[in-house]
């Protein structure tokens, strides 16, 4: 099973002017381009684009949500130990770990809770 390391860049805001692109199109498409070839050089793939929501800070007290478009670029790990399937994982754990709480509890009844207690008021 392959590794990979994954590089997040952001995308280009605007084109780059070259000669014969005429259009603001072109030029992006251009920038977008060169931008690809680069990161394939240093031996990385082009993966996918996104766009991701971050909140940033407008101000002193307020904040805004605004959106970076960035793409994902992916290479295989050199050297990486291979991973062992998740079933050799999960029968290789000790079995005195196996009473704590985990994602693979035995089914059964959930335990029976009484009600709430109200809020203290100061």
């Amino acid at each position: 099973m392959l590794v990979w390391e994954y590089k997040v860049v952001p995308a280009p805001m605007r084109g780059e002017k070259e000669r014969g692109l005429k259009t603001g199109a072109a030029r992006f498409a251009h920038a977008l381009g060169l931008m690809m070839n680069e990161m394939a050089a240093e031996g990385w793939e082009y993966w996918r684009a996104e766009t991701l929501p971050a909140e940033e800070r407008t101000g002193l007290t307020s904040k805004t949500t605004v959106f970076h478009n960035v793409m994902v670029f992916r290479r295989p790990l050199e050297n990486a130990a291979p991973r062992r399937a998740r079933a050799e994982l999960v029968e290789d754990e000790p079995t005195e770990r196996r009473g704590f709480l985990s994602a693979r509890a035995p089914e059964g009844r959930a335990p029976r809770l009484g009600p709430a207690e109200d809020a203290i008021e100061d």
